[in-house]
């Protein structure tokens, strides 16, 4: 059985007006894995959790004004969730895959100056989501050279 805590970290909570659909699809556009559902005794969705390599996305129907579809807000949106597939999977595949399964991509898999492949897509209700796989590991000095930035660990 899957260890159902999580360890110290970060984890993502996506509304949804739909929310099993919602999970199905990631499950089969994004290639999420279920971790586990919990529901009501009328059999909605209370609360759910789907993995990514380590990390844990949680799926959960719309419940008040704050906790909101993009879908029921006209698409709007204020964040989005960046996933990293690891080196050597195919971006372009997978994006052509989310693509077929009815998924927008809002910004096609291309090459980052920092050495990453990446692509961006909307799901069905208008989350925003990324993608990218490293396919050239380079150092700050040498993504700051291509890009004309400057990287520090600090702002002061």
């Amino acid at each position: 059985m899957p260890d159902f805590y999580r360890p110290k970290g970060l984890s993502s909570a996506l509304f949804y007006q739909d929310a099993k659909a919602a999970y199905r699809w990631l499950e089969q556009a994004f290639g999420f894995q279920p971790l586990f559902v919990i529901l009501d005794p009328e059999g909605n969705l209370a609360h759910s959790e789907m993995t990514y390599g380590d990390a844990v996305v949680m799926i959960g129907n719309e419940w008040s004004e704050d906790y909101r579809s993009p879908k029921s807000l006209g698409g709007r949106t204020t964040q989005s969730v960046h996933v990293q597939l690891a080196e050597g999977e195919d971006i372009d595949a997978h994006c052509s895959h989310a693509r077929s399964q009815g998924a927008a991509i809002l910004q096609e898999p291309a090459t980052q100056f920092y050495g990453d492949r990446s692509y961006s897509a909307k799901d069905l209700e208008g989350h925003i989501w990324s993608f990218a796989v490293t396919v050239q590991r380079m150092s700050p000095e040498q993504w700051d050279a291509a890009s004309g930035l400057t990287t520090r660990t600090r702002l002061d």
